[in-house]
């Protein structure tokens, strides 16, 4: 996989874990302050626990592929942990070159096939 396509992946997650996060804060205003029951943990525990997951192993994936620092890298798995933070830790590697999104342009000279 090219590496920019991981990059863009790793944001993608990035983001599905934020809003798995809020469907799971959602779900636990509802089964503890509402009579409504327990029906969005259920669902949005199960779907955060493998997004969390999934961040995590990509975070160190990508963190090898971009040769981050060990303080970046224990950044990026700190920033899973608390709500929407993985969107903060997103924008910033992306806004300080950590994590290139475009694809590199072709040196002078070479086609493309």
């Amino acid at each position: 996989m090219q590496t920019y396509h991981l990059n863009r992946l790793f944001v993608a997650v990035a983001i599905a874990e934020a809003l798995s996060w809020l469907g799971l804060l959602i779900g636990m205003y509802f089964k503890y302050f509402t009579e409504a029951g327990e029906l969005g943990v259920k669902v949005f525990g199960p779907l955060h626990g493998g997004i969390f997951v999934l961040y995590v192993a990509l975070a160190l994936v990508v963190a090898r592929a971009q040769r981050w620092s060990l303080w970046t890298t224990a950044l990026a798995l700190v920033c899973s942990v608390p709500p929407f933070a993985t969107l903060a830790f997103e924008q910033w590697v992306t806004r300080t070159g950590r994590l290139p999104l475009s694809e590199p342009a072709p040196a002078v000279g070479v086609r493309r096939r």
